[in-house]
This record gives C-alpha cells, structure tokens and sequence, in this order.
C-alpha cells in the first residue's frame, strides 16, 4: 500500500542522510533486510573512496596493480588510453535513473579522465542499446533489469556482460485506484493499463499473492503514450503498473489518490540500473573495463550520498540537451532520491553498491519463468551474463572504493 511503501523509502533515505562520508558506500544495491545495520568504518577519505589497500585484479609483476592513494601506474594509463573513445549509452535520456547518473556524475566529477579513459556519453534508451553494445559500437550501457539483459542478449545471439547491478528489487509497482480495489484480490474481473506488457514483478505478485492470471482473471489494456494522467483518468482502468522512481511521484505530485502494491514487499525478486559491456572488449581492455566501472561507483557512491545534487547535475544535461521527454527538476530529484532509497535497502547483507550477486539474478530469472514471462522458448541462459568478480574487486574491506591518489 502507498503509505507504506513510502514509509519505508523514507526510512531508506534517513539511512542515506546518515551515511555521510563514511557509511555510503556499504548500503546499496541488493536486497537487505531493513533490521540489518551494516556501516562503514570511518576512513577519513571522500565518500566512496579508500586510503588503502590494493586492487587486485591486475598483473603479476605489478605494473598495473592500483593501490590507494598512490600514483595511478602509467603502464595502467597507457594501457587505458589504448581502447581509444569509450562509448556509454543511457538507457532513458540523462534521466536521473539508476545505472545513467552516476556515469553522469563521474564524468562532471573527472573520474574518467583521472584514470586516463575517454568517455563519451551518449542519450538513448534501454532496448535500443543491446544491438549497439554487442557489436562493440558502443562499449557500455545501462539495461532496465538482468533478464531484459539475458533476453536481448539471447534474442541478439550477443555475448552481453552485466558488470553492476545497482538494485536487487523490481523498478516496477502497481497503483490501484483506491475506490476500485482495496486489495490486490479485489482486482479480478478488472482491468489493468499496460505500456507494452504486464512487467514480470507485477505478474508474479498478483499471482503468488491473489491467484489472479492475467487474461484469465484480469484483463489488460494497451494504452498510448506516457502520460500518466491520462491513463489514470480512463474510466475502465482499475490500476496501472510504473517505475516507482517515476510515475507514483508524478500522480503524487498533481493531487491523485492511489494505493502502491510494492513487489519488493512480498518477496518478488527483481534488479534494475545495469551496466554491461560485450566480452570482447572486456577481454581486450580489461584495465579500461575495470576502471571505467572504479569511476563510475564512485559516482554511484556521490550519488548515494547527495541525491538531489546528483539529479540537478543531470537536469542540467537534460535541459541542454533540448529536454524532448518532458522531464522536471522535481521530476528527477524524486526518481533519484526513491532509486538511492531502493538502492540502500536492497543491497544484500555484505555487498556493496553496484556488486552482482548470482544468486539474486537467478532468483529473478526463475521467479519470472514461474508466470510463463518468457514464453514457449523459456527461461535464457545466465551463464556467462555476468561477471560476479570485477566490481567486487573494485572495493576494499570496509566498502570503499579504491582510488589512486
């Protein structure tokens, strides 16, 4: 429901208030039980950084080895410089959005170019991406959620490779009108608005949680555009599904009453705000790979610290960039203070933000399959989808990142 949900964002960003210098990084992306206290110990660096310790990812002979605080290895940099203009998509304009921002914010903040990398950042959108990335015509992007990345990676015949995965819940939740439905059973025999398709979460949840099957049970309608004033004031519509980074703040904000159903609040496993590269550049540039990933947690770190700053950095690019799409200052601010929100009370109990956790995508995976989501052909392959390794590799023991110095 809608007050609850929302009590436990802001409890979430009362966690993110208090992380300060020293706490940002240990709580993100994942699934943690909100009773869990996991802090960071206070190291006196900037947030998301390290004063110690070693990545140790690199060669034997330590020439590329990156130890905190020292110089960065100029046969590092030269090896950096060598995968030439780093293409990065977003995946929805410079939206505010997990997975986009914090490349944003490395890029406005210089962290590429301390580590010798030339990023270019481009606009465009989620599913557009995947042919791109596979034919190395851009080298990283940003994916809505791991089994968006398998399934195009499968329909592509494309060797994709999730390197971060910032939140460990679905980004989609349903708002039901409050005089239509005072439970999720109460929906049977009704119908439900769609962008495209039913989001996999919301199918789960209303299957595992009040039996009801889409098309069996309830109906769906395809409806036009974005606007979700205008579909909320469809008469036969009984609820809508949306990002909850997004659509639950406009509704708010312009006086609409709804009740919030939350996948994360009945165990629904989910993820969102990818960044995956293809294998063959992660196998010919692993430097560049891995330290294009350092910079941009580090801005997922900036990020989770000041969300609202972090938004306004990317409202700039947005209204510089002839803003087509519509989107506010206000707009931003809430998608990126709810997905820092998500990011912090679903990070696993010992990760740290941006790290992949298998098993968490697996259960993702299965929990879709459950409802048919993937069709006669059935579930994709995962193997080799993600690298469990590289961004955990990137942070010291009390979660921070290394950074030269």
């Amino acid at each position: 429901m809608m007050r609850s949900t929302f009590a436990v964002l802001a409890t979430a960003t009362l966690v993110l208030a208090a992380c300060g210098d020293d706490d940002d990084a240990t709580e993100s992306p994942s699934t943690v039980d909100e009773t869990t206290d996991e802090t960071t110990p206070d190291t006196g660096a900037a947030p998301g950084t390290t004063t110690a310790t070693t990545d140790t990812t690199d060669a034997t002979d330590g020439s590329l080895e990156v130890v905190a605080g020292e110089a960065f290895p100029e046969t590092r940099c030269e090896a950096n410089e060598a995968a030439g203009t780093i293409e990065y998509l977003t995946g929805f304009d410079y939206a505010a959005a997990a997975s986009i921002i914090e490349v944003l914010v490395a890029d406005q903040a210089g962290y590429y170019d301390e580590l010798c990398l030339d990023v270019q950042i481009t606009p465009s959108f989620s599913t557009a991406n995947y042919p791109l990335v596979a034919a190395n015509e851009a080298q990283f992007a940003s994916s809505g959620s791991f089994s968006e990345l398998a399934t195009q990676a499968a329909a592509n015949e494309a060797d994709l490779v999730a390197l971060s995965v910032d939140g460990y819940v679905a980004v989609d939740v349903l708002m039901v009108k409050p005089d239509r439905a005072a439970s999720l059973d109460e929906l049977a025999g009704q119908t439900i608005g769609i962008k495209g398709a039913l989001a996999p979460a919301i199918a789960v949840m209303l299957q595992q949680e009040a039996g009801l099957v889409e098309g069996n049970d309830f109906q769906t309608a395809l409806l036009d555009g974005f606007d979700p004033f205008a579909h909320w004031a469809i008469d036969d519509i009984a609820a809508l599904p949306g990002w909850r980074s997004n659509e639950p703040g406009a509704l708010e904000r312009g006086g609409e009453t709804f009740d919030l159903y939350d996948p994360a609040e009945f165990d629904v496993p989910g993820s969102f705000g990818l960044i995956y590269t293809n294998a063959d550049f992660l196998a010919e540039h692993p430097t560049a790979a891995e330290d294009f990933m350092r910079a941009t947690l580090r801005g997922l770190a900036d990020t989770i610290a000041d969300p609202a700053a972090a938004a306004a950095a990317a409202f700039e690019l947005v209204e510089a960039n002839g803003n087509s799409n519509f989107l506010s200052l206000e707009g931003e601010t809430f998608r990126a203070e709810t997905d820092a929100a998500a990011i912090v009370a679903s990070t696993p109990a010992g990760s740290f933000p941006g790290v992949v956790v298998p098993d968490q995508l697996a259960a993702q995976i299965a929990a879709y399959e459950a409802v048919g989501f993937y069709g006669d052909d059935g579930a994709p392959a995962i193997d080799g989808r993600y690298d469990a390794d590289l961004a955990a590799a990137l942070y010291d023991e009390s979660g921070q990142i290394i950074w030269p110095g």
